[in-house]
């Protein structure tokens, strides 16, 4: 086939370009527009209800509002004063800028030759096809890393005290004291790094790897989806994903028609008839969690108590002789303060964390991708979450069909089955007795028709108003082409598919289909349906009128080949319906029920035509269709001739089937004060109907919807309205969300926070991800995305914790998160469970690593005070290596193991979840009593071994040390809430690793002394003292002021 189609040069102008974008940037929607609120004095309106802003631009002409009003400058500065406040900012933005366009020019658009399966050919040189979600290649892997490391100030002030040991002046005791735990610190965040990396890279692989079928001279080759090239004729499969941007070309099918899925684009699974755009990835934001900034300013903190206590220490010492030495000595001294070891602590934990949450049966296929925030998912204030493919199936279920005297359910499907088996069979027994086809006569007298004839009509309006074709599958060994299509399909039911542009209208065709009646054929001028006897019935297409947002409706006039009749069928949203169909008393009150149930209704109707009426109207559509000027108002005056006095048939409801659980899950999170926002592509009636159905939105609740809003003025009156309501949900479109953020950016959030649920509708990718990064300015909190398609990937990477969905969009979504799951109902155990224990044994991690620091620097400090404030350290090489690794790192550790309340607790109580929220875990309260105990506990160790010191100074240092690696064991015991086995094990064997070493430190002990009676209750006396009251004081604590966990458990 190869050899049939001729390869020549496609050149692009880039004038199609030009003319593109003239287009767009032409009078937007509303531009010509007349504002809804006719006032012949807007600002007076607008002073009587003020918002909360400054109203100063109200006089202006609205085209000048550039900026809100709490933005603009009233006054220009001049001179220094101008320069001092933001002027020097603004000249380095400039001179860098002006750098930039020097050294890089700016790429001149022009037309490019693309030589069709010649990609050699072509001249230019352009990227290849393939994904990439790695953070570092091979030459900026090392660099990145110590960058990510270093610009953290706990590493990077260890990096500049290690590095001061190689000046002799200020050495205080052996280089691999200080190099050895910053090398541990780096190799182990080296490794994770790495790990993570090649997952990555792994990830990327597999998905570059797919193959594809190239069309070539010399026939078909396989081709790896990266090494796709431009200009590569390249042969997509039945349910193959569209590797790049692809022009469509050929298809087998005979009309030329091909139905694709854009779900990677805008995140809907119904298949359209256009053709695919490109489809872009970034690059993953490098994650920073909120716990790991607030350890970063507690550290800031401790250098500056570091820097306090080194002056008083210098002070104290009279300022003798070359006193910047002593002072930085001192600095060196208690460098401790700062623990190196606290953040390969945190990483390793945060890797323990992410196993265990991959580990965990109740929500299988859990994927960790971003293994450095585990613990941001126990901080989430806001969830920000997809409709389609995320909270429903994007799969329609027809649920309800109401008659007005009668309405049907699930189960009573079996009566409409019978009804149209009876009426068909009438029907076929009239025709085969009666004369030849005649002309459908509109005036004959009307009867009260029967029930069976009213479910049949209203089965029939439904079968045959939509845009939904039936596609069979070829025949096995079929030649594919489309020449022979036709002799290789199989046309049984088992082989039949429908596919159309909104799953809606499959859902309603395969509902007839399932009663009876079964479109088999249709084409762009006929269809045809087969009824229970196996009759066949073939209806002319003679107008199709498709569905438009404006609208909200779609008809289609028929003609049936065996009587002549001419039927316009319509359907509608129950707004646009109800002014056209003829007077009833029962549409609204049944559309209203409908809605509340969370089913998507649609409004059937017709109106019989006679020939005559007929060819009168397609005159009139046809030349109104000629018009070159005001054609849509003239073609759709045209089409309202027709739409007068329609005879109502039903009203149908559809349900968007939800995700399995997603109620409880919702329930759940929204108990946990989770505040969940709903941001979707889909129109407002759908995304209202999902949100309560979905029971975001409470039955009880009120909804406000933003009417839609297009100047200032109607932004500000829209917005006083909105004020006036209380605990109510917010629905708001895309385009009046834009219009508000452009006015009342501020307000608009403030207001929106205050809702118990937000639903954007009709909202772009772009926007999603603004909303995302509008919450995470103005609230401070932490926030979420979740997504499941492409057109989530932006809004996913604009939080501060993603959550990717592999679900039918594909895995552009879970590619790009920090965590990818499987159903949405596993965010609640995500979050509620793993979120809540991760970020708790992290805040508890994180201050009892700077307690174990904090220790031994007050011994210090005790002991250069005691001994004339000399900066001699009291621990040296080893001991200070052993105690923050072999001696204490195992148990200290093992603190990511620990659990307050267990996960069956948590999920059944998730109201737990709301303290975390307020940040009390980790907080400067918290870090000042860890401090307290430090000094308390350092301060007994030191002053109890001199007490008790007789001969020697190696007496203290045994004493004291030894108390000190019990204490921190004891402390550890003292930390815990609930034992695990692996704790107990990392206590009994730091404890054996000291004890066994002790034989080996002849350096530091003395091994007469240490295997005395004096040696031992020495020790246990400075260690009883310096822990029994603490257990006291938090014995007393749980007793007076029990935490709110304590309360649950039996």
């Amino acid at each position: 086939m190869a050899d049939r189609i001729p390869l020549y040069p496609v050149r692009s102008a880039a004038a199609a370009n030009r003319k593109r974008a003239a287009y767009y940037s032409a009078a937007g929607p509303g531009a010509e527009r007349p504002s809804r609120y006719q006032m012949e004095d807007e600002s007076a309106h607008l002073d009587e209800m003020p918002l909360m802003m400054s109203e100063e631009g109200f006089e202006n002409d609205e085209s000048d509002y550039h900026s809100l009003p709490r933005a603009r400058i009233t006054q220009r500065t001049h001179g220094l004063e101008w320069f001092v406040c933001g002027g020097w900012k603004f000249l380095c933005t400039s001179c860098c800028d002006w750098l930039i366009n020097v050294c890089q020019r700016k790429r001149e658009l022009r037309a490019r030759t693309v030589w069709l399966g010649h990609p050699e050919k072509c001249e230019e040189k352009h990227p290849r096809n393939s994904i990439k979600n790695q953070k570092y290649n091979v030459f900026t892997f090392i660099p990145g890393v110590l960058y990510e490391q270093f610009k953290f100030f706990l590493n990077l002030y260890f990096l500049v005290v290690s590095c001061s040991q190689f000046v002799p002046a200020l050495k205080i005791g052996y280089l691999y004291t200080y190099w050895a735990p910053l090398g541990f610190v780096l190799a182990v965040t080296i490794t994770r790094e790495a790990i993570d990396e090649f997952r990555r890279f792994q990830r990327d692989k597999e998905v570059n790897s797919q193959l594809y079928s190239k069309l070539t001279v010399r026939g078909k080759v396989q081709v790896k989806s990266s090494d796709i090239q431009v200009g590569d004729l390249i042969i997509v499969e039945k349910n193959q994903r569209v590797p790049s941007d692809m022009v469509f070309l050929r298809t087998s099918e005979k009309a030329g028609s091909c139905f694709i899925r854009t779900d990677q684009l805008d995140g809907e699974t119904d298949w359209k008839l256009k053709v695919a755009v490109s489809c872009t990835q970034r690059l993953p934001a490098l994650g920073v969690g909120l716990l790991d900034l607030e350890l970063n300013q507690l550290t800031k903190a401790l250098f500056l108590a570091l820097v306090a206590l080194s002056v008083v220490m210098v002070t104290l010492q009279g300022f003798v002789g070359p006193w910047y030495r002593s002072l930085f000595r001192f600095l060196l001294l208690f460098s401790y303060i700062i623990p190196i070891s606290l953040r390969v602590n945190l990483d390793m934990g945060k890797a323990a964390y992410g196993w265990l949450i991959m580990a965990d049966g109740s929500i299988p296929g859990t994927v960790v991708r971003t293994s450095t925030i585990p613990e941001e998912l126990g901080r989430l204030v806001y969830l920000l979450t997809d409709k389609t493919g995320t909270l429903t199936q994007n799969e329609m279920v027809f649920k309800r069909l109401h008659l007005g005297t009668v309405s049907y359910g699930a189960d009573t499907m079996d009566e409409i089955q019978r009804h149209v088996r009876e009426c068909c069979s009438q029907l076929h027994s009239q025709d085969t007795s009666s004369t030849p086809p005649r002309k459908a006569q509109s005036s004959a007298p009307k009867v009260r028709k029967s029930v069976s004839s009213r479910v049949h009509e209203a089965v029939k309006a439904i079968a045959l108003c939509h845009n939904v074709t039936p596609v069979y599958e070829p025949r096995a060994g079929g030649t594919g082409d489309a020449e022979h299509a036709e002799v290789d399909q199989d046309f049984s039911d088992e082989n039949r598919t429908y596919q159309a542009a909104s799953p809606d209208e499959v859902a309603l065709v395969q509902w007839t289909e399932s009663v009876g009646l079964t479109l088999v054929n249709r084409d762009l001028t006929s269809m045809q349906l087969r009824t229970p006897s196996g009759q066949i019935l073939t209806y002319s297409v003679l107008q199709t009128f498709p569905f438009t947002s404006e609208g909200k409706r779609m008809g289609v006039i028929v003609r049936d080949e065996s009587t002549a009749e001419i039927t316009f069928y319509m359907k509608g949203a129950d707004v646009a319906m109800s002014a056209i169909v003829q007077y009833n008393d029962w549409l609204e009150e049944e559309c209203g029920n409908m809605a509340r149930e969370g089913l998507r209704t649609l409004v059937v109707a017709k109106r019989t035509l006679t020939e005559e009426q007929y060819q009168d109207f397609e005159s009139r559509h046809a030349q109104a269709r000629l018009s070159v000027h005001d054609r849509a108002l003239k073609v759709a005056a045209v089409l309202e001739s027709l739409e007068r006095d329609m005879q109502l048939l039903c009203v149908t409801g559809v349900e968007d089937r939800l995700q399995e659980h997603v109620r409880p899950t919702l329930e759940t999170l929204r108990n946990a004060g989770i505040k969940i926002w709903m941001l979707t592509g889909d129109k407002l009636e759908t995304a209202t109907c999902i949100a309560k159905s979905s029971h975001l939105v409470s039955r009880t609740q009120d909804i406000h919807v933003f009417r839609p809003v297009t100047s200032r003025g109607e932004a500000h009156l829209e917005l006083n309205a909105f004020r006036r309501k209380h605990d109510c949900a917010l629905v708001i479109s895309g385009d009046s969300l834009e219009v508000c953020l452009r006015y009342y950016e501020h307000e608009l959030v403030e207001l929106a926070c205050q809702c118990p649920a937000v639903v954007c509708c009709r909202c772009s990718p772009t926007q999603k991800a603004r909303i995302v990064q509008l919450l995470r300015q103005h609230t401070h909190r932490r926030t979420c995305a979740i997504g499941d398609g492409g057109n989530d990937v932006s809004m996913i990477q604009a939080a501060d914790c993603g959550i990717g969905i592999e679900g039918k969009e594909g895995k552009a979504a879970s590619l790009a998160a920090d965590f990818s799951i499987r159903r949405f109902e596993h965010v609640g155990r995500l979050l509620v469970v793993h979120g809540r224990s991760s970020y708790k044994r992290s805040a508890a991690l994180g201050q009892f690593v700077m307690h174990r620091g904090l220790v031994i620097s007050t011994m210090q400090a005790v002991f250069s005070s005691v001994f004339y404030f000399a900066s001699v350290p009291l621990y040296q090489g080893f001991l200070m290596v052993g105690y923050a690794t072999v001696y204490t790192m195992f148990p200290v550790f093992s603190l990511v193991l620990d659990q307050d309340v267990k996960p069956e607790m948590a999920m059944l109580y998730p109201e737990l979840y709301k303290d975390l929220t307020k940040g009390r875990s980790l907080s400067f309260k918290t870090f000042l009593i860890w401090v307290l105990i430090s000094v308390y506990q350092g301060g007994i160790l030191m002053y109890g071994a001199l007490v008790l010191f007789e001969s020697e100074f190696v007496h203290v240092v045994a004493i004291s040390f030894t108390a000190l690696v019990l204490t921190e064991l004891l402390m550890v015991a003292l930390t815990v809430r609930t034992w695990h086995w692996l704790m107990v094990v990392a206590e009994f064997l730091s404890l054996g690793c000291y004890v066994a070493s002790l034989a080996f430190l002849n350096e530091y002990f003395d091994v007469a002394f240490i295997t005395t009676m004096t040696f031992l209750w020495k020790v246990s006396a400075i260690t009883v003292v310096s822990c029994l009251p603490l257990y006291v004081l938090k014995h007393l604590k749980r007793k007076l002021s029990p935490p709110s966990y304590s309360k649950l458990t039996p």
